[in-house]
């Protein structure tokens, strides 16, 4: 068993999840973060983080963790973290390229009595069934003879500067009950909110992916009673309101689900269940109904310009934020580019704002050429999409300024008060 003075961890991916956790680590122990991206790997050595979970002081102040894109430095290590993501395809079924490459990558490194901790998002049994029998193949070594594992699964909500990675319960787990006891006191020794020991690793795997499987169901719920609420002339967020005076009534919202967790987690824990013979159908349902919201949106806002006597072909619609949550610069799997199809769909001209967003990657991976400033009275169409704090706070009398003298405004976040906005979802 490796002893405490001993521990030299590799953290493998710099993202939303593994920097937070490098750097966290490196207060009590030595830490490489490696990644196999130089660019990110270069950006962190000059002291900046450009998803924002890290500030730029705290990076300056880190004396135990160096980053790296030489697979060499990760020799002298003897813990291996993994926190590569886990995204899906385009059939919806899990893709688990990142965790094989990574997996292989370590094999080329990890030596007896080591321990390598996945943190990934996986569908329960991924680890043993995928990524160690490629470690064991590439080593040469045995699993739980010659070295050992544990799954901890992330808990990191991007852009929270309140519910940081310390001040979440941890699940923890290993390969045997001693290792087991390892992998807890290691987290333990960082994460100030407590940790909870999991039987197994299919058991940590398994509570990972149905707690936004769960999320995933009551919102696609709510978004479904917003649909019925709309149709019947009822704002949803005031029967929402008078239903949470409940105590026991569960106060989601509706809205658009992307990110890399909420909306692609429920796909891995349906695609094993399909694997052993069994089809699921609320967890389909509500993904279903979720995945389908841009496009709600979208046609909810064309049928309100065509009420107005909007000409529907070339009109000018803004959408104000990118990026798949508030105040954060994430647009992993954003579902705001299904609005925005949509709509150019029907032959509309969409500018897209987002001071969050990198213009690039949104360039890069979307196509789409956010614009810089906003412009008074250009549009038929302004869709209040994510609710930055800057976009909240320009109030109901600068969102119409940008409007034409008939426009539509539509609060997709529900922002502001009822009579303020022409639509709310």
């Amino acid at each position: 068993m490796i002893s405490n003075s001993e521990i030299h961890i590799a953290v493998i991916g710099l993202g939303y999840v593994g920097l937070p956790l490098a750097v966290e680590f490196s207060k009590k122990y030595s830490v490489v973060g490696f990644d196999i991206n130089s660019g990110r790997v270069a950006e962190l050595e000059k002291g900046h983080d450009s998803t924002l979970e890290v500030s730029d002081t705290e990076l300056s102040d880190l004396k135990h963790l160096t980053f790296s894109c030489n697979k060499q430095d990760l020799a002298e290590c003897n813990v291996y973290i993994v926190t590569v993501p886990t995204p899906i395809d385009e059939s919806n079924a899990p893709d688990l390229t990142p965790l094989r490459k990574a997996s292989e990558l370590l094999g080329e490194y990890v030596k007896k009595g080591d321990v390598v901790i996945y943190e990934s998002t996986v569908y329960p049994g991924a680890t043993e069934e995928v990524c160690l029998p490629i470690i064991e193949k590439v080593s040469g070594l045995k699993f739980n003879k010659d070295f050992f594992a544990g799954y901890s699964p992330e808990r990191i909500n991007p852009g929270d500067k309140v519910n940081t990675l310390t001040k979440i319960m941890k699940i923890t787990s290993g390969s045997t009950p001693e290792i087991g006891e390892f992998v807890d006191s290691l987290y333990s020794s960082i994460i100030t909110a407590g940790t909870h020991l999991a039987s197994s690793l299919k058991v940590a795997e398994a509570a990972k992916v149905i707690e936004n499987t769960q999320r995933d169901l009551n919102i696609a719920i709510i978004n479904e009673f917003a649909k019925i609420f709309n149709r019947l002339g009822i704002d949803t967020e005031e029967v929402l309101n008078a239903a949470g005076t409940k105590w026991n009534f569960l106060k989601f919202k509706p809205g658009l689900v992307g990110g890399h967790c909420i909306s692609v987690d429920p796909y891995y824990l349906t695609h094993k269940a399909q694997e052993v013979g069994y089809r699921p159908e609320v967890i389909l349902a509500g993904r279903r109904i979720n995945d389908g919201m841009g496009e709600y949106v979208a046609t909810q806002l064309v049928k309100k310009l065509a009420s107005r006597k909007i000409h529907i072909d070339e009109a000018k619609v803004l959408i104000l934020g990118f990026t798949f949550k508030g105040d954060c610069p994430d647009v992993r799997n954003t579902k705001i580019i299904d609005i925005v199809k949509e709509l150019q769909d029907f032959n509309m001209s969409v500018d897209v704002y987002d001071g969050w967003a990198n213009p690039d990657e949104v360039k890069h991976e979307y196509g789409v050429q956010l614009i810089s400033t906003l412009e008074k009275g250009k549009y038929d169409g302004v869709v209040l999409a994510v609710d930055h704090s800057e976009l909240k706070e320009m109030g109901e009398a600068n969102l119409r300024a940008l409007g034409k003298e008939n426009h539509v405004l539509y609060d997709v976040k529900h922002v502001l008060k009822p009579n303020e906005a022409d639509i709310r979802l």
